[in-house]
């Protein structure tokens, strides 16, 4: 079993950036993929980033390539979303999820067996 909890969501301005983390605990951190999912109001679910168990390589949307960063810290089983400049379309729930059957990360939502609760990222224009 594996717990996630984000944190770090909120409301900020256009142009504005966001630091996301989730805590992981139960199964051995440092041995599997991970990602970053985000649904908004009335949309599906959609990749953000993944990103592979030592930190390379990382993956991300072409919405979001060269504004984010996704890292991972296995001392302290952190995951984190670094977002800068931040718009209005970048509003969604977040959602960090492992992929505990394989060591690097993928884009598909459906490879994941663990997700949290989701934080609320909200830009205002």
């Amino acid at each position: 079993q594996v717990q996630l909890v984000e944190s770090g969501g909120g409301l900020v301005q256009a142009g504005g950036s966001l630091r996301l983390s989730c805590v992981a605990s139960g199964r051995t951190f440092r041995t599997y993929g991970l990602g970053w999912f985000r649904q908004a109001p009335g949309k599906e679910r959609e990749f953000v980033a993944a990103i592979s168990w030592n930190g390379v390589p990382t993956y991300y949307a072409d919405s979001v390539k060269g504004r984010f960063t996704i890292s991972r810290d296995n001392t302290k089983n952190l995951l984190y979303l670094q977002m800068n400049s931040l718009q209005p379309e970048d509003t969604a729930v977040y959602y960090c999820a492992a992929d505990t059957k394989r060591s690097w990360g993928s884009s598909e939502g459906s490879a994941y067996d663990y997700w949290g609760q989701g934080t609320q990222v909200t830009i205002s224009s």
